[in-house]
């Protein structure tokens, strides 16, 4: 019986390791992925729920990045001019075309409204606005409907989340959560994608 617990602390010790590993590996990659590109796409999209994300997009979008913006997990009461107040920004564009997505509450949902509304508008390329640590969720999960649509990343950090997380429990937390959430997403999408193959 002893033999067996021994085993099972090691087994545990041995996976939290490679958990933290890939922890590490995760958070240093998020960290150090920016977006310096000024290349143009079809749209900007901005997927709601973090600081600075709606001003990003809007700024971007104003600076000629994208000929529709899309933003995805608006509330459905909410208008453009509700998001630039909250935000405070402006659109400064009058050619173009801005998509509020009122569907959305949750990854999940954004990657398929996204999905449909450039489906339906023909859209090949997107610049996509989102939180630095939700960047490879939020991509993978749109790639899983869309594998041939061409994403250019535009991380947006926060000074509310800090790169020490081994000092601040709740980036910590935020971090571990959303590389949890990645994991699953990651071998999901891939398991359905040899399945599919196949």
């Amino acid at each position: 019986m002893q033999r067996v617990g021994f085993v099972l602390l090691n087994g545990l010790c041995a996976a939290f390791l490679v958990w933290l590993g890939g922890f590490i590996a995760f958070h240093q990659h998020i960290r150090t992925k920016t977006s310096e590109s000024t290349e143009p796409a079809d749209a900007v999209v901005v997927l709601t729920g973090g600081r600075n994300r709606i001003s990003e997009a809007l700024r971007l979008y104003n600076e000629g990045l994208g000929k529709v913006l899309i933003i995805s997990g608006v509330a459905p009461e909410a208008t453009l001019e509700d998001l630039e107040k909250q935000n405070n920004a402006a659109l400064e564009r009058e050619d173009g075309e801005v998509i509020l997505g009122i569907e959305a509450t949750n990854t999940i949902e954004n990657a398929i409204e996204v999905s449909e509304i450039i489906r339906r508008r023909g859209i090949q390329s997107v610049r996509l606005v989102t939180s630095y640590y939700h960047m490879p969720r939020s991509k993978e999960e749109i790639l899983a409907h869309n594998p041939d649509l061409k994403i250019i990343p535009h991380p947006v950090f926060s000074q509310n989340v800090s790169s020490k997380w081994w000092r601040r429990p709740k980036s910590f937390y935020l971090i571990a959560a959303e590389y949890n959430k990645f994991l699953f997403v990651y071998f999901k999408n891939t398991l359905h994608r040899i399945f599919e193959r196949d």
